[in-house]
């Protein structure tokens, strides 16, 4: 094995604090990227539902005053 210890993988002779990070951030991004299109998706669809809901309420609501009338 390369390292010793963990603590010696962790502090990778004075440079583990910036190849944590970077792979922190790197791990970070890659969430962001995957989540992203899903949580857009969900938020789409809500607002299509929604969407749907209001134009089916007014279709009944114009439909109602003039079947009763006719």
């Amino acid at each position: 094995m390369y390292f010793d210890s963990f603590h010696a993988a962790l502090v990778m002779d004075g440079h583990g604090a910036f190849v944590w990070a970077a792979y922190a951030i790197t791990a970070m991004v890659l969430i962001i990227l995957l989540l992203t299109p899903v949580l857009r998706s969900r938020r789409l669809r809500r607002e299509l539902a929604g969407e749907i809901r209001r134009r089916e309420m007014t279709q009944t609501g114009r439909e109602g005053p003039h079947a009763s009338s006719t």
